[in-house]
């Protein structure tokens, strides 16, 4: 795989993670956004420095 299609991957995980974090708001599991919300951040960083 070359660079580019690891950090697409990477801000693809992190932008299904960000679903999640709506999701995860929606139903009152602040915690559990919380740490979606970390882990999509981490994610699309990354990605993006990995471009």
């Amino acid at each position: 795989m070359s660079d580019n299609t690891l950090s697409i991957a990477m801000i693809f995980i992190g932008l299904f993670l960000v679903g999640g974090v709506v999701s995860l708001v929606k139903q009152g599991l602040k915690a559990g956004a919380a740490i979606c919300a970390v882990g999509a951040a981490l994610a699309i960083t990354a990605g993006v420095m990995w471009w």
